[in-house]
């Protein structure tokens, strides 16, 4: 099994994208989705950006209020640097649970949905290749405005607050262009998932995995019919 690191941008697309992938039954690994439980009250993470923010980010029920905390680090790269220091290690933790989980079920390729893939660089050196959904920065700005309802100056400050689309577009080995119509944005996603199912990426791990079983099952024969006493 390879892992497949997918991003995007704000408003692009990325999430259509994934459900796309899903219905062609993909094993997706949400980061998003992780990144809310670990923030639970009983993670370790709670309690630890609790103490860094205060309690003022708390909601009655002692969840995090998500907008209030992306208020506080919007415009505050320290901040932002901050919670990322304390959430991104326990994401990885918990990212790697599941890709293990799709590894025993035999999925020949894992879609790791991040949406900070090239701007942490962390994770990409586990990552056989990258995909990034792109869009043109008009249509981006206009679905964003639409989505949101947001007045042109908010949107482009959402939007100035990431990597340019453009800029991981060059870093990526694949690119799945969204300006369009979304059918032929569909259709590059199925073209995509048939490159990766032809793929032979996986093999030497399995293959290494396999061999790594048969010499223990091995070991073990051996022991239990050389070392241990005869009854």
């Amino acid at each position: 099994m390879f892992l497949v690191g997918l991003t995007g941008g704000i408003a692009s697309g990325k999430s259509s994208v994934i459900q796309v992938f899903q219905q062609l039954g993909c094993a997706v690994v949400d980061v998003d989705v992780i990144a809310r439980q670990v923030v639970r009250p009983g993670y370790p993470a709670h309690q630890r950006i609790v103490e860094a923010f205060g309690t003022e980010i708390l909601l009655e029920n002692g969840n995090i209020n998500r907008k209030v905390l992306g208020d506080l680090i919007f415009n505050q790269p320290d901040r932002r640097q901050l919670l990322n220091a304390i959430t991104h290690p326990e994401i990885r933790k918990e990212m790697m649970k599941e890709t293990f989980k799709y590894f025993l079920r035999g999925y020949r390729y894992v879609i790791l949905d991040i949406p900070l893939l090239f701007e942490t660089k962390k994770l990409l050196k586990y990552m056989k290749y990258t995909v990034v959904v792109y869009c043109d920065r008009d249509t981006q700005l206009a679905r964003l405005m639409k989505r949101n309802s947001l007045s042109r100056e908010d949107a482009e400050a959402r939007i100035r607050a990431q990597l340019p689309l453009k800029d991981k577009a060059r870093m990526a080995d694949h690119v799945l262009d969204n300006s369009g119509e979304w059918s032929a944005t569909k259709r590059q996603a199925v073209v995509l998932h048939a490159q990766l199912e032809r793929s032979l990426e996986y093999l030497p791990l399995r293959l290494g995995v396999l061999t790594g079983l048969a010499g223990m099952c091995s070991l073990f024969y051996l022991f239990t019919r050389y070392l241990l006493p005869s009854p």
